[in-house]
Order: structure tokens, then sequence, then C-alpha cells
């Protein structure tokens, strides 16, 4: 199996690499190494390098930065897919594509499943959903993985950013009105692997955490066990607030939770975000 993989240094891209199974070869890329919104440069390097499967783990992720900056988010989150699902074609690969819960407005009352209707509310949602849709219409036989709230050992994430607040503040005030399924990096890259051993069908999938919290629950548990395995020497106080008491340029959805069901129909369980999230602070520790 060779894979080319982009986004090689993000909290997927190097979560994948380490549970890549034996026998593999892997082509592992950053956006210093190939510039994904550039077509041709793409197909140069699919052509020359002919995986069997492309993982595009790249994504313009900055979502209050994307509401300012929508031409390089389009072109990352849109157009970088798209080139990918071309050149994928024309070597006979397969591409499984990276997106998320904010293709949802969040206004659902139980678990999204992969057929209900879209409708980001700001940018970067905007141009996740375009990067799926593209990647469809080019490739109806990729596999789409949507998942959300992604923390790892790797990168900027929720938890590495609450660990240094807990240090820094004796109380803290999180948003205690939106809703979601924090998902372990690791998780997601085995998902992958496992979606691409047993050749699973084309289309959307819903991927993320077992559980859902708010992030002001999720801070908690994130101290809680912090402070039992001496990542921490006290946990802050947590004052919950909402949405409104913290306004950001980009509207988040109140409710993002997904459903699982598909996936775990191709024997494929949840994250099980709890025990991920010890293990991470054992590594960070």
């Amino acid at each position: 199996m060779k894979v080319l993989l982009t986004g090689s240094k993000g909290q997927l891209g190097s979560c994948f690499q380490d549970r890549l199974p034996d026998g593999w070869e892997i082509w592992a890329t950053d956006s210093d190494v190939l510039d994904i919104t550039d077509l041709d440069k793409v197909k140069q390097a699919v052509t020359q390098f002919k995986p069997n499967v492309i993982v595009n783990a790249a994504a313009y992720t900055a979502v209050d930065k994307a509401e300012t900056d929508r031409e390089l988010a389009a072109r990352i989150n849109e157009t970088g897919p798209k080139n990918l699902a071309l050149a994928a074609n024309e070597v006979g690969a397969r591409l499984v594509h990276v997106s998320t819960d904010y293709v949802f407005d969040g206004n659902a009352t139980k678990p999204y499943v992969e057929e209900d209707a879209t409708n980001p509310l700001g940018v970067y949602g905007k141009t996740k959903l375009d990067g799926e849709i593209a990647v469809a219409e080019v490739q109806p036989d990729a596999i789409i993985i949507r998942t959300a709230w992604v923390f790892s050992e790797y990168g900027n994430n929720f938890v590495k950013t609450m660990l240094r607040l807990a240090k820094e503040r004796d109380t803290l005030a999180i948003v205690a009105d939106q809703r979601g399924c924090p998902t372990y990096a690791g998780d997601i890259a085995q998902a992958i692997i496992d979606l691409i051993q047993k050749k699973s069908q084309g289309g959307v999938y819903h991927f993320c955490g077992d559980t859902e919290v708010a992030w002001s629950d999720f801070a908690s548990v994130i101290f809680n066990v912090a402070l039992e395995r001496e990542v921490l020497e006290k946990k802050p106080i947590v004052n919950n607030i909402i949405s409104s008491d913290y306004p950001t340029l980009a509207k988040r959805p109140s409710y993002s939770v997904l459903d699982c069901g598909k996936i775990r129909s191709e024997n494929i369980d949840m994250s099980n975000w709890k025990s991920a999230l010890e293990e991470v602070l054992l590594k960070l520790k």
C-alpha cells in the first residue's frame, strides 16, 4: 500500500504516521513540500509517486481568521481537495478527505447523520463543505470523514490551551452552551486506516468521540485527569459562560454532535476520548 499524506505536520497527519501499518509506504508531505492549491504540482507529485491512496489531512482550520481570509481558506479547503481528487483519478488512486462538524448550523436536537441538511455558519464551515462537494463530484468513490473537536499530543488544540491557562490562572471562564464530541486524532487516523484496509464504500462518514459534552465540561475533565496524573499541581475554578459572553468573529454551531452509526456498521468504534485524554496527558507530562 502506497499512501500520499498531506498535512503531515498537523495533529491528524502526525498521528497517522505513528499508526502506519507495517509494509505500507508513505510519502508524508506538508505545504512546504506539496502545495495542494497548485494543480500542476499536485499532478506531478501524484504521477511521480503513484499512490494507491491519498489521505488529505491538510486544511485551513483558523475558524475566526477565515472570516477575513476567505480566499486562502477557499484555496486550501476547496481547491486543494479538488486538485487531489483530480490527480488521484489520473493514477487510479482513492482519496480520503477529512472534513468537519462545522458544515452544520447546530440547530438540531439529535446527533447529525450524514444525510442531514448542511448549513455552515461561517467561512471555515462553508469552505470545508465546498471541499466535500468538489471531492464527491470529481471522485464519487472518495471517502469523506467528518470529525469534531480534535485533540492530541501534537500541534495546538483545546487540551493544550487549557493546560497552559491552568498554570497561569486560578479561574477560567469557559463556554457552556456549545455541545459536541471531543475526538482524539489518533483514533481518527486509525479509523482512516481501517476504512482503507476494509475497502469501504465511498461517501461521507461521521467519526467523533463517544460522549457529548460542553466546552466547559471538557475543560473540567481535562483538569481533573491532569491533577490525578500530576500533570497539574492545582486545577482552576471553571466558570460557565454563554457564547454571547465571549464573542468571536465566526459563529460556532451550538450543537454539533455527530451520529456515528454508519462508520460503526463497518466495525469501527467511536473515539473513547476520555481514555485517549489520559494517554495524551501522560505523553505531554
